[in-house]
C-alpha cells in the first residue's frame, strides 16, 4: 500500500500535480454531471437541438463557472470549510436530484413553490416513483465518492493551508456562481446551490397583492340559498363515467360530458378555480392571486364562504395566501383517513339543509395516488394491476357519497357543481398527472351540474362537448344574481355554450417575484398529447 506523502506538490498516493490535476478535474466533472444532468441535457443538448447555439453556449459556460468553483472548493478549503460546504451542496442536490429524475425536468423557483404545496404528498410520491427516487440516489452516492476521492488526490494541493480570508471568498463565489448568467437573463443554477437558491427568493418574495374589489353588483335576486363546489382529487372523466355516474343518476344531474381541467396539478388548477380566469385575455402576465376570487363575488352576493378540505389537518394548502383567507369566512381542514369524503358529504349536507346563504368549496380526498391508500386493504390484492388499484379507490371514496350528501336537502334552493381537480394518466411507471409532458387523459375530468329546475332548464340541452373548469366560475356568478353578459365578457362562456377557448396553467400558477411570467397556454383544441 502506497504510503502517503507530504511534500507539496504531491498527492497522498505519490502521483504528480499533473496527474492528480487531471484525475481531480475527472472526477469533479463526473460528479458535476451527476448532479446536473437535466441542467445539461435542458440548457445545453437541447438548446442545440433548437439551433439555438447561443443559448447552448451561455448555459454552459455557466455550468462550467459552477463546476470549476466545486473544483476549486474541493482542491483547497481547509477540512472544516469543505465539510460545510459540500455537506450543504449534497442535501441540496440530492433533493433537486430526485425531483429531476421523476419529472425530467429543471428545478425553478416556481417548481419548489409546487414542490412545498404538495408536501402532504410527499410519502405517495416515494412509493410511487421508488425506482426514478433509486437511480437519483445512486448517481448522488457515485457523485458524493467522486468528490471525496477528488479531495483525497488533493492532499498535497492543501500543503499550505490559504489564508482565511480567502477561505471566505471562495466560498462566497461558490455560493453565488449562478449569477454570471443570471446577469445575461439566464437563470442557471445547478443543483448543488438550486434549493437555496430558489428557497431564498420565495422567502424574500413581495407578499402577495390584494385581492381586486368586486365591481359588479347583482342585478337580479336569486332563489338560491346554497352553492356548492365538489373538487374531486384526481378523478378521470372516464373513471367517473364508469364509477361514480351510476350513483348520480338518480338526482338528475346535467352532464357536461369530458370537460378539460385548467391544469394537470392540484395547485394549479385549485388556484385557477378560485379566482376565475378571463380566457379570451389570459397571458404569462396575468397574477390570479389579484382577481377577486370567487370568494369575493360570493360575499358581495350575500352569500357565506367556506372551505372545506379534505386533503389536510392543518393550514390551507393549494397556493391559497393571506389575502384570499381574509374572504373565506370558514375554512375546516377534514382529512379523516378513508371515509373523509363521507365525513365531509355529512358536513355539507348539514351546511344545506340549514337557513341563510353559503357557497361552499370542498376539496374532496379523492383517489390521489398511491391508490391503495384510498381503499381498505384487504379490498384487493398487493399486486392488484394499478388499474384495479385506481377503480378501487375512485369506488371507494364516493361510495355513498351522493346518497349522503343529497339526504333531506331541497333541490330547488341548492345548486352543487361537481368536478375534479385534474384527470389521471394510469400507467406503470409515469406520472399520473403533473408531467412535464402532459397527454390528454391528465386533463379529462367529469363535469356536472346538479341544479334547480329553472336553472337547469336554462343550461341543459348543450352538447357534452366543449366544455373547460373555466366556466364553473361565470355560471356560479350567474346564478349569484351577477349579471350574464357582464360575467361573459369577463370570463368565459357559461356552461350552455362551450368554452371559448381551452386555457391551462403549468406549476408556474402565479408570479413568484416582480416581473415573473405565469405558465399558461391557450388553444382552441381540448390540451394535451
Amino acid at each position: 500500500m502506497p504510503a502517503l506523502a507530504n511534500r507539496p506538490g504531491r498527492t497522498g498516493l505519490h502521483l504528480s500535480r499533473p496527474v492528480a490535476t487531471a484525475l481531480t478535474l475527472a472526477a469533479t466533472a463526473l460528479a458535476f454531471a451527476l448532479f446536473n444532468e437535466q441542467q445539461l441535457v435542458h440548457g445545453v443538448l437541447y438548446r442545440l437541438a433548437a439551433h439555438d447555439p447561443r443559448s447552448a453556449a451561455i448555459n454552459f459556460g455557466a455550468l462550467a463557472i459552477q463546476g470549476g468553483l466545486l473544483f476549486a472548493a474541493i482542491a483547497w478549503l481547509p477540512r472544516r470549510w469543505f465539510g460545510i460546504v459540500i455537506a450543504l451542496a449534497a442535501l441540496s442536490a440530492a433533493i433537486v436530484m430526485g425531483y429531476q429524475q421523476v419529472l425530467h425536468d429543471r428545478l425553478d423557483t416556481a417548481s419548489l413553490a409546487w414542490m412545498i404545496g404538495e408536501r402532504r404528498e410527499a410519502n405517495a410520491a416515494l412509493a410511487t416513483f421508488a425506482v426514478p427516487i433509486v437511480i437519483a440516489g445512486t448517481q448522488w452516492l457515485v457523485a458524493i465518492i467522486a468528490i471525496l476521492a477528488a479531495r483525497r488526490l488533493t492532499i498535497g494541493f492543501r500543503h499550505r493551508a490559504i489564508a482565511p480570508l480567502a477561505s471566505i471568498v471562495l466560498v462566497v463565489a461558490f455560493a453565488f456562481a449562478h449569477m454570471p448568467a443570471r446577469a445575461l437573463g439566464y437563470d442557471t443554477v445547478g443543483s448543488e446551490r438550486a434549493l437555496y437558491v430558489f428557497g431564498a427568493r420565495l422567502i424574500l418574495a413581495e407578499p402577495p397583492p390584494a385581492r381586486a374589489k368586486v365591481d359588479l353588483a347583482p342585478e337580479s335576486a336569486t332563489k338560491l340559498r346554497h352553492i356548492v363546489w365538489l373538487v374531486d382529487e384526481s378523478i378521470a372523466h372516464d373513471a367517473y363515467a364508469r364509477l361514480v355516474a351510476p350513483s348520480l343518476a338518480p338526482y338528475a344531474p346535467i352532464d357536461f360530458g369530458e370537460a378539460a381541467s385548467i391544469a394537470n396539478c392540484s395547485a394549479p388548477s385549485n388556484v385557477a378555480l378560485r379566482a376565475g380566469v378571463d380566457v379570451a385575455n389570459v397571458s404569462s402576465a396575468t397574477d390570479l392571486r389579484a382577481t377577486p376570487s370567487i370568494w369575493g363575488y360570493a360575499r358581495r352576493a350575500g352569500y357565506k364562504t367556506t372551505l372545506i378540505d379534505g386533503q389536510v389537518t392543518g393550514a390551507p394548502q393549494n397556493l391559497l395566501f393571506d389575502p384570499e383567507r381574509a374572504l373565506i369566512d370558514d375554512y375546516r381542514p377534514a382529512a379523516d383517513g378513508l371515509d373523509t369524503d363521507r365525513d365531509i358529504a355529512r358536513t355539507i349536507n348539514r351546511q344545506i339543509t340549514r337557513p341563510g346563504k353559503s357557497f361552499t368549496y370542498a376539496v374532496l380526498e379523492g383517489a390521489h395516488f398511491q391508490y391503495r391508500d384510498h381503499y381498505p386493504s384487504d379490498a384487493l390484492p398487493a399486486d392488484a394491476p394499478l388499474t384495479a388499484q385506481y377503480d378501487a379507490a375512485v369506488g371507494y371514496s364516493k361510495r355513498d357519497f351522493f346518497r349522503t350528501l343529497f339526504a333531506g336537502v331541497d333541490r330547488d334552493a341548492v345548486a352543487i357543481f361537481y368536478t375534479s381537480d385534474h384527470g389521471q394518466n394510469v400507467q406503470d411507471r409515469v406520472p399520473p398527472h403533473c408531467s412535464t409532458a402532459p397527454v390528454r387523459a391528465e386533463y379529462s375530468v367529469p363535469l356536472v351540474a346538479l341544479l334547480p329546475h329553472d336553472a337547469a332548464a336554462a343550461l341543459s340541452g348543450t352538447k357534452p362537448t366543449g366544455h373547460d373548469h373555466s366556466q364553473i366560475f361565470p355560471t356560479t356568478l350567474w346564478l349569484m344574481g351577477y349579471p350574464r353578459g357582464a360575467v361573459e365578457a369577463r370570463y368565459d362562456h357559461l356552461l350552455d355554450r362551450p368554452t371559448k377557448r381551452y386555457v391551462t396553467f403549468g406549476r408556474a400558477v402565479v408570479p413568484t417575484s416582480a416581473g415573473d411570467a405565469v405558465d399558461v397556454s391557450a388553444s382552441p383544441r381540448f390540451p394535451g398529447r
